[in-house]
């Protein structure tokens, strides 16, 4: 048994001692006394607390793995994220203004992917325990949508019907201006007599459309989203921003970042969280690698009056970036990579003479090796702001606005 004392939060927000030793759900600060095998206290006694502590208000905290920060009070946690980005520049010799954070309420996690299992008798759906293989049931929530919540006895259901003894079901439910919309992964063959009783299950649950995999197998309506003035249905399983609070604000800081461009970019543009909404005040190019998304965003596009033209291209932005001499005339780009970064786009911007850049990342590590490109290139970090929509996580996502001090509208 040994006693560690806390000295920092690690990325996946556990404590971590000199050693090192890792102690999960512990805070700088704090005296834990445990076993340590191979470095880490895998249940950590607490001997002294921090003053940042606070008990967990989940009930289902200790067993689920979904949430890693309860145990912390909110300003706590909002400016370690904020720190853990502060350290990601500073890596690379940079730092920024931030801007005040913005952190989504509690039960506006509008979707999630759920694990459903068969048992002896009935199933089980839940989220799996920290690093294992064990389902945690969930009856209460902080942070799902009570929409969602309420579906997890049909999931059940589901999950009797198709999913084998030995498999685990991946069930990414996301709830929809219409209705649920659910992507079933894992599932049995689907034979003739499964497709049936799957679409007997999607009518009786009420879910907007039922897809396993990329094949839709029920839709009792399309399964919408407003993204500004659009409605836009997206292909099963496509990505959204997890919380639509988030969502909003993200598209303000965006806009903001943006200014009063005539002409704008919109790189890694999904299904248009900022293409259509830009579209009322500028033309847009929205370029996308996923084929489906772009038509999701296109369709949506010609369904709302009044918006400016949008045009898109289906692209690998990683293999094929848009060049400099692609970026002229853009009076701003907007660049939402994945957790990857935009590595080899960010080389080429820095390159350009586009004067505004609004950046939104979900990892601070290759945003900040990407901000550090650009800096090399001319452009200058107005601002980052924090914008926490995977509360209790050790998750930070962002917003930023780069200009070209020379060149900048």
């Amino acid at each position: 048994m040994a006693e560690v004392t806390i000295t920092r939060l690690g990325h996946l927000g556990d404590g971590v001692a000199d050693g090192p030793v890792f102690a999960p759900r512990t805070l700088p600060g704090e005296v834990v006394a445990g076993e340590v095998v191979a470095g880490r206290i895998a249940a950590p006694r607490i001997l002294t607390p921090a003053r940042e502590r606070i008990s967990p208000p989940c009930a289902h905290y200790r067993a689920c793995g979904g949430c890693a920060l309860q145990h912390a009070r909110e300003a706590f946690v909002t400016s370690w994220k904020e720190d853990v980005i502060r350290q990601a520049l500073a890596a690379h010799g940079l730092a920024a203004h931030f801007r005040p954070a913005h952190v989504s309420p509690l039960h506006s996690r509008r979707r999630a992917n759920f694990a459903g299992r068969r048992l002896k008798k009935g199933a089980l759906v839940g989220f799996h325990g920290r690093g294992s293989d064990t389902l945690t049931e969930i009856t209460g929530c902080l942070i799902l949508h009570p929409d969602l919540r309420a579906a997890l006895p049909a999931l059940e259901d589901l999950t009797q019907l198709a999913a084998s003894r030995k498999a685990t079901l991946t069930l990414a439910l996301t709830r929809s201006e219409a209705g649920l919309d659910l992507q079933v992964q894992g599932a049995k063959p689907l034979d003739a007599g499964l497709r049936v009783a799957l679409g007997h299950w999607a009518a009786q649950a009420g879910v907007a459309r039922l897809a396993c995999g990329d094949e839709v197998i029920a839709q009792a309506t399309p399964p919408w989203h407003q993204i500004g003035p659009a409605r836009v249905t997206p292909p099963p399983g496509a990505f959204l921003q997890a919380t639509k609070p988030a969502e909003l604000a993200l598209q303000a800081a965006v806009t903001e970042a943006v200014g009063g461009a005539a002409r704008v970019a919109d790189l890694f543009a999904g299904c248009g969280t900022f293409a259509l909404p830009l579209a009322q005040q500028a033309e847009v190019l929205a370029v996308e690698g996923v084929r489906e998304m772009l038509l999701a965003l296109d369709a949506g596009w010609r369904s709302a009056p009044g918006l400016r033209p949008v045009r898109h291209a289906a692209r690998d932005l990683f293999r094929a970036p848009l060049d400099p001499a692609e970026l002229a005339g853009f009076g701003a780009v907007v660049i939402d990579p994945p957790r990857a970064g935009a590595e080899a786009q960010a080389r080429a911007l820095a390159r350009s003479a586009v004067p505004r850049i609004a950046a939104v990342s979900c990892n601070p590590v290759s945003f900040a090796r990407d901000a550090a490109l650009l800096a090399a290139g001319g452009y200058r970090l107005d601002w980052v702001q924090l914008i926490d929509q995977f509360r209790f996580s050790p998750h930070a996502e962002l917003a930023a606005q780069f200009t070209k001090a020379h060149i900048a509208a």
